[in-house]
């Protein structure tokens, strides 16, 4: 069993099935409607608990009643909530997540109103226990000294890059392992993601790149570049493949397999999330 810390965000997910997605100034009733705990880094620590790993969240968790529910999910799943920074103001970021059936894929509205988890507090965590890091690649400010310090007591880090934000980009040789979205490449105007890891990610480290119905991609540090395609599914829930993708991968690193058993697993266990609605059942799959 590994420790692996995750630093990211928590969020109350209000999910909606819709028959198909509501033309502007619609209305349309919701077949069923759930809440639920989501957020990037800790859908993906959920995931690699039940994997086997003892995994810890460093993150910022208001009080109230919606936050009460992040904590319940968290602990079912066995995740430490000792370094979480608990503020007395502030509301827990919240995602309204449309489902359509008819296509499979979901669309999502956040609001946040809350502060990201701050390096000052990072500074404080004795990281000597982990094995491993999960960065998500969000206060860009904030992140270089974390990922500093992560490779200063020698533990391997990984850095979601999700969206383009402002100076992430400098952020990318201090992380061993970087996880890369589809939608951050097409911001970066790229609709070929091989091409993309060709030309848009630095020499030396390792990338990982989830392209939805077109599998996943890897850039080795050499340059190899592997790619598999995404088996035929029937998608019940997309929700958090991203995330599942990127718990596989950390998962395969710290079991030292090759990259191309890596991305196998990876993008298996992305589209058995996308048959399944939630997160619960992964573990035995890889």
């Amino acid at each position: 069993m590994s420790r692996v810390l995750g630093v990211g965000i928590a969020t109350l997910d209000i999910i909606s099935l819709v028959e198909r997605y509501p033309a502007e100034d619609d209305e349309l009733r919701a077949l069923s409607q759930r809440r639920v705990r989501g957020g990037n880094a800790t859908n993906t620590l959920v995931v690699l608990a039940q994997l086997g790993h003892a995994c810890a969240w460093a993150g910022v968790l208001p009080r109230g009643a919606d936050s009460e529910l992040v904590e319940r999910d968290l602990a079912r799943h066995g995740i430490d909530t000792s370094a979480v920074l608990r503020p007395a103001r502030g509301s827990l970021p919240l995602s309204c997540i449309l489902l359509s059936r008819a296509t499979g894929s979901r669309t999502i509205v956040h609001h946040r109103d809350l502060p990201e988890y701050p390096a000052s507090a990072f500074g404080t965590l004795e990281l000597a226990p982990f094995r491993w890091i999960h960065f998500e690649g969000r206060a860009v400010e904030e992140l270089g000294s974390m990922l500093e310090r992560a490779e200063r007591h020698g533990v391997p880090a990984s850095l979601e890059v999700e969206k383009p934000r402002p100076g992430i980009e400098s952020l990318f040789p201090l992380a061993g392992v970087l996880l890369f979205s589809r939608a951050y490449a097409r911001a970066r105007g790229y609709e070929e993601a091989g091409r993309f890891l060709e030309e848009a990610v630095p020499a030396g480290c390792t990338a990982w790149l989830a392209w939805g119905e077109g599998g996943g991609w890897c850039r080795e540090p050499g340059g190899r570049i592997h790619h598999r395609p995404a088996p035929r599914v029937e998608v019940v829930d997309s929700v958090g493949a991203g995330d599942v993708f990127n718990a596989a991968v950390v998962h395969g690193h710290l079991q030292g397999w090759p990259a191309p058993r890596i991305l196998e697993k990876a993008v298996a266990l992305s589209a058995a999330k996308c048959e399944r609605e939630g997160f619960d059942g992964l573990g035995g799959l890889i």
